[in-house]
C-alpha cells in the first residue's frame, strides 16, 4: 500500500456503486452508499476501530456562513476540488483489474517481449525445396513436360494460359498495330469435343490454329492483315510420351510479312482419365523464325511427368505420310 493513499472511503472497485471503507492496508467490509449522511461520525467511528498511523482522514473546510460573495466563491471552488479529486480516485480504482488492490496504486506497463528469432541450426535443418529442371517445361494439368530447347523461353506477359514456352522478346506485327512473337507452343486438354480419333482431332484443329495464329486473332485483330492461302506440309502417326498421336503441319501465307508454320497435335495422356491432349506450333517464317527442325526436337522430347527415359517424338516405324 502506498503512503499516499489514506484511510478513508472510496468508490468499491468490485461494486462502483457504492463506497468502501480503505483503512490504510487493505479493504474492510464496510460500504455505504455515495453521499450518506453522518459522514464524520462513521469514519470517526471506523478509524477507532482500524487505527493506522495516518491520523484522521482530511476533512474539507467550509467557509463562514457570513454571506458574503467570497464565502460562496471560496464554497463553491472547494466543493469542485473535491469532486476532481473524487472523479480522479474513482478512476484509478477502475483502472485495476484486481478488486482488493489498492485503491491508490496504478497499474504499471506492461512490454511486449519478441519471440526468439529461430536459430540457425534449425534453419539449416530444413529441406530445401527442389529446384525445377531449368531445360524443361512442366505442364501439370495435361502430365507432361516439354524441353525447353536454345532460342526459347518460358512464357512471359502472355495472358494466354495454354502457352508453354515462346521465342525471346517481341516485333511489330506487319499489319495490325501490336506486338508478335516469332515462336509459339500451346499445350491444352481436348474438353470440347466428343471425338477420340487423334488424327481426326488434328485435321479438325489445325484450321482453327491458323486463322487464331495468322488471320484474326482473339482480341479480333489481324496481326498480319489475313491468310491468303495455306498447304499442307505433313500429317501421320507421330510417338509422344510413350503414346500414338497423330499431327498436321500447314504452311500459310499472309498478306502482311512472310507467313509461318502452324502444327496441330494430338494425343492421349499418360495421367489420370487419359484426356487427349493438343499440343500447337505457330513459327513465322523466314530468318527471323525458329528452324522448323525444333517442332520435331520439341515432339521428341516430350516426357510424362516424373519419367524422364519415356521416348517420344517421329520415331523410325511412326513418321509422317502425305
Amino acid at each position: 500500500m502506498s503512503m499516499t493513499t489514506p484511510p478513508g472511503w472510496y468508490r468499491d472497485p468490485s461494486a462502483p456503486h457504492t463506497e468502501r471503507w480503505w483503512d490504510g492496508t487493505a479493504w474492510t467490509e464496510h460500504r455505504r452508499a455515495p453521499g450518506t449522511e453522518q459522514q464524520g461520525h462513521q469514519q470517526q467511528q471506523l478509524q477507532q476501530s482500524h487505527p493506522q498511523s495516518y491520523g484522521p482522514a482530511p476533512t474539507v473546510p467550509m467557509p463562514a456562513a457570513d454571506g458574503s460573495g467570497r464565502a460562496k466563491a471560496v464554497a463553491l471552488t472547494t466543493a469542485a476540488a473535491v469532486l476532481v479529486a473524487a472523479i480522479v480516485t474513482g478512476a484509478v480504482v477502475l483502472s485495476k483489474d484486481d478488486g482488493d488492490g489498492d485503491p491508490g496504486a496504478i497499474a504499471a506497463p506492461t512490454t511486449s517481449v519478441p519471440a526468439d528469432p529461430p536459430s540457425s541450426s534449425s534453419s539449416s535443418e530444413a529441406a530445401p525445396e527442389p529446384s525445377a529442371d531449368p531445360g524443361r517445361v512442366v505442364d501439370e494439368l495435361n502430365g507432361i513436360t516439354l524441353p525447353l530447347l536454345d532460342g526459347w523461353a518460358r512464357p512471359e506477359n502472355v495472358s494466354d494460359t495454354d502457352v508453354v514456352m515462346t521465342t525471346p522478346g517481341t516485333y511489330d506485327c506487319p499489319g495490325d498495330d501490336g506486338l508478335c512473337r516469332h515462336g509459339t507452343v500451346f499445350s491444352r486438354t481436348v474438353t470440347a469435343n466428343d471425338e477420340k480419333s487423334t488424327a481426326a482431332l488434328a485435321r479438325d484443329d489445325i484450321s482453327d490454329a491458323a486463322d487464331l495464329a495468322y488471320d484474326r486473332n482473339k482480341i479480333d485483330e489481324r496481326p498480319f492483315h489475313g491468310i491468303t492461302s495455306h498447304r499442307l506440309v505433313e500429317q501421320g502417326q507421330v510417338a509422344v510420351a510413350g503414346r500414338t498421336g497423330y499431327f498436321v503441319r500447314w504452311r500459310v501465307r499472309t498478306e502482311a510479312g512472310p507467313g509461318g508454320y502452324v502444327q496441330s497435335m494430338a494425343f492421349p495422356s499418360s495421367v489420370g482419365s487419359e484426356s487427349l491432349v493438343m499440343v500447337r506450333y505457330v513459327f513465322d517464317a523466314g530468318a527471323e523464325g525458329p528452324p522448323l527442325a525444333d517442332m520435331d526436337r520439341i515432339t521428341k522430347g516430350i516426357r510424362p511427368v516424373g519419367d524422364a527415359d519415356t521416348g517420344g517424338g517421329v520415331g523410325s516405324s511412326i513418321g509422317p505420310t502425305q
